[in-house]
């Protein structure tokens, strides 16, 4: 195969025997995989709070330094896409089926289920429960995907290096990225992309299966995921096929238009004045407690530590095990754009967009399981958000539109995931073979099938916080060494050095 390179056979390798025994020892994965995440997550909880923090930290820094100028690409350089489509496919392949999987799930589990503070059903449960769903699906997961993105991006458009993590760490590693070590850092990142992928697909295949399942009693099995699995893969394997600017540019915007349209209608059938002030409440309280949420570990308290290892260490594993697929993929279509620019619509806009998102559907959720109307707690979580629009006037219309919405999340994160993978696997082409990224659309759909198989959501979850600890020490590297070669531009293009001698200049003065 033209291009493929010496990660792609290896990674090939690595993924057909995990996927052989899934499918032939199910229960023995199950075992192991619940064994090691438990290890990682009662050992290294500290770790995954710290190395997270600090990644928010340097997005932080590159928002207001004045390195923020210098652009991914060269200065004169014009935005291959236009700002509304730019951010529609960062939203879509950063978050996806997850917004709609936990959309209500998450909120109404932290009220009425299980609470981060240990106290249910209160009005504090309700403050609770949305301020640490804002807590997982904001900043901090953005600012993990915003480190990868901006590391490739400035280091593809701006030192010419192949779209491939290992090239990211140069300033740090020198030509070992050219060798051996560069081929192992590069299929870890491709293992961790798989199955970050194959994760997500799980989940979006679980709901669309307990959807149908509630709406018209289809069973809801394993045989009955492999044919959703198998239609969708088609689906994706089509769209994969007309490349960046057809496929996932066209189901981008019409994914977040449908979305749109599923957003207004539970805002304005719902509570909305409840919605709107639980939102800004919340909003409120996220800038408060920011700090002191990042590092909460409760060392003293088994029932809060172990919340946090099952909600809070496995959302930062899930980011830390998408990072290298979204990561790579935001950077592809983040060419032209500025550094400043590049961390503002990566890490400030889609997290209020989220905020705005989870405000309304836990709000209803919250409110329709206090007024009786419907006990969404005790759904199966892949069927809560049908739950709840049962309350709602064209309850049918509503759901088949979010079977939809599903539908074309999953086919343009698998979609956006292929391209990803073929540009890792082909020495970082921009423009990988339709050869290769059919070989991996199939293999994220098997893999996906595989970890349903052994242990449905749970193994799912397992999987991902293993596969995601060895991928964060990489990145925790390459945001070193992108501070190292940023701030060495600097330097040479006299960056904040102008304002340095003003600054100089006016002590004199003043003395």
């Amino acid at each position: 195969m033209k291009k493929v390179s010496g990660v792609f056979f290896s990674s090939l390798t690595i993924m057909i025997v995990l996927v052989l025994f899934g499918m032939t020892m199910p229960s023995v994965l199950e075992q192991v995989t619940g064994n090691m995440q438990a290890f990682i997550t009662t050992k290294f909880g500290w770790y995954y709070l710290l190395v997270v923090t600090f990644f928010v930290g340097v997005c932080f820094y590159f928002l207001f330094s004045p390195v923020g100028r210098i652009k991914l690409g060269k200065q004169d350089e014009k935005p291959e896409f236009s700002r509304p489509t730019w951010v529609a496919m960062i939203f879509s392949a950063g978050i996806g089926i997850g917004l709609i999987f936990y959309g209500t799930a998450e909120p109404i589990s932290h009220f009425a289920i299980s609470s981060p503070t240990g106290v249910t059903g209160t009005d504090q449960a309700v403050k609770d429960a949305m301020l640490y769903t804002f807590f997982h699906w904001g900043i901090h997961a953005w600012a993990i995907y915003g480190i990868v993105g901006l590391s490739v991006a400035y280091f593809t458009f701006r030192k010419g290096e192949v779209g491939l993590i290992s090239k990211t760490l140069r300033p740090l590693l020198g030509d070992r990225v050219d060798g051996w070590l560069g081929k192992v850092i590069d299929v870890v990142a491709v293992v961790s992309t798989i199955i970050g992928v194959a994760t997500t697909l799980g989940f979006g295949t679980a709901q669309i299966n307990g959807g149908l399942s509630y709406l018209f009693d289809i069973p809801n099995s394993f045989g009955m995921q492999v044919l959703i699995v198998f239609i969708l893969t088609v689906l994706f394997l089509l769209s994969a096929s007309t490349g960046l600017r057809k496929g996932i540019k066209i189901l981008s915007n019409f994914n977040m238009g449908l979305t749109a349209v599923l957003f207004i209608c539970v805002l304005v059938f719902g509570p909305t004045m409840f919605i709107m002030n639980l939102f800004t409440d919340t909003l409120g309280s996220y800038a408060q407690n920011f700090i002191k949420m990042s590092f909460r570990l409760a060392p003293m308290n088994e029932a809060g530590r172990e919340w946090i290892n099952g909600w809070t260490i496995f959302y930062w594993s899930w980011w830390i095990a998408w990072s290298p697929f979204v990561g790579i993929f935001i950077a592809r279509v983040s060419k032209g754009r500025t550094i400043r620019e590049f961390i503002v619509y990566v890490l400030l806009v889609p997290s209020v967009i989220g905020f705005i998102w989870f405000s309304t559907f836990g709000s209803a959720a919250i409110t329709a399981e206090n007024s009786g109307a419907m006990a969404i707690s005790e759904l199966p979580i892949e069927a809560s958000l049908f739950g709840l629009l049962e309350q709602y006037p064209l309850t049918f219309a509503l759901s088949m539109l979010t079977i939809a919405i599903i539908i074309t999340f999953f086919v343009t994160s698998a979609d956006s995931g292929t391209y990803v993978l073929g540009m890792m696997t082909s020495n970082g082409s921009l423009i990988p073979s339709v050869r290769v990224k059919m070989i991996w659309g199939v293999f994220l759909s098997v893999t996906a099938l595989v970890l349903l198989y052994s242990g449905g959501l749970q193994a799912l979850q397992n999987t991902m916080i293993i596969v995601a600890f060895p991928f964060s020490a990489v990145i925790a590297l390459m945001t070193l060494s992108l501070i190292k070669a940023v701030n060495a531009e600097a330097r040479e293009l006299g960056i904040g050095q102008v304002k340095l001698k003003e600054k100089k200049t006016e002590t004199k003065q003043a003395l």
